[in-house]
């Protein structure tokens, strides 16, 4: 999904493409845009998705698991609305001129690429709490962004997933909050949630700006607003006074402020642990592929019903008229 080189782009095309962009005009999808653009939308955007598909994966473990009534429909309400993000994004790639269902094999076949801090497995109750609180959390930080991007389809759908986002990270917060006033046992559980998925949720934000690939062009033509490490340092000073708020350490031993800059400074990120995860060698790259394969394939009748049926109803409308 890596944009390739492109043609030579018409010279007056291009110099009124990047006038509205300076412009801060919106692009929409019947607008003439650079193939670049497309390119580069179609992997942001079909990455985005393939996230918000997978990401069902590690919570919905704990579906049957959940410890009350209460807890257990408000995680079903999360997976249903991960699985709406997706389908959103989906039909915003399609207004690119691209076909979903080649974007879902290239999730299927482990050519395409998604969020890498959903290849880390889910061992306990508090993951549930700290991927809503620390995860989602990161999500939001870079998706309010995205809801001011140069692209029309996918601006619109960050609006309505962001308001989503952000209930989902109150519940998160508001579980680590019981579990950190809880009983000595459920305090541990909690903290050592929250040393697994710390450093993960720092990398949500990709690389840092010297070694992202894409991230000049995308901001360049206003499809990202921010940079990496400038989305991760607002992360890092949003999140440090909500973990004291409940008594949680977070696992950095040179985390600590700047009053000059008045931003956390934290500790050095262990980038090849990114990359080993990017390429598939995480702690459960394989068991979310062969999770999603699975039900694609057991779905499979569900398709052909509904091929069928609409082959039947073109059938019937073709010998009324």
């Amino acid at each position: 999904m890596d944009p390739k080189p492109t043609p030579q782009e018409d010279p007056a095309l291009l110099a009124a493409f990047e006038a509205r962009i300076a412009a801060g005009e919106s692009i929409e999808p019947k607008d003439w845009m650079p193939e670049r653009y497309r390119r580069q939308l179609t992997r942001m955007m079909s990455q985005h998705a393939h996230s918000e598909v997978v990401g069902m994966l590690p919570e919905g473990n704990w579906i049957t698991r959940a410890p009350s009534l209460r807890r257990k429909m408000s995680l079903i309400a999360k997976v249903q609305d991960e699985a709406g993000h997706g389908l959103y994004i989906y039909c915003g790639t399609e207004t690119l001129g691209v076909d979903r269902f080649d974007l879902y094999r290239q999730l299927l076949d482990g050519t395409a690429k998604y969020s890498s801090i959903f290849n880390y497995p889910t061992l306990a109750w508090a993951d549930m709490g700290v991927i809503g609180w620390l995860v989602d959390g990161a999500a939001i930080v870079n998706q309010t962004v995205l809801a001011k991007t140069s692209y029309g389809p996918y601006a619109r759908a960050m609006v309505r997933i962001c308001k989503e986002e952000n209930f989902h990270k109150r519940q998160g917060y508001e579980l680590c909050a019981t579990l950190a006033a809880g009983t000595p046992a459920q305090r541990a559980m909690l903290q050592d949630s929250v040393n697994r998925f710390w450093w993960p949720a720092l990398m949500m934000f990709g690389p840092s700006d010297t070694d992202s690939p894409n991230s000049a062009e995308l901001l360049r033509w206003r499809v990202k607003r921010k940079t990496n490490d400038e989305l991760r340092q607002r992360f890092v000073n949003l999140t440090v006074p909500q973990a004291q708020a409940i008594g949680v350490t977070l696992p950095d031993p040179d985390l600590r402020f700047d009053p000059e800059t008045k931003n956390w400074v934290f500790g050095a990120i262990d980038w090849s642990e990114f990359y080993e995860v990017i390429k598939g060698n995480g702690p459960c790259n394989q068991e979310r592929l062969a999770a999603r394969n699975r039900a694609h394939d057991e779905g499979r009748w569900v398709r052909e019903a509904a091929t069928a049926h609409q082959a039947k109803q073109a059938a019937r409308s073709t010998e009324a008229a």
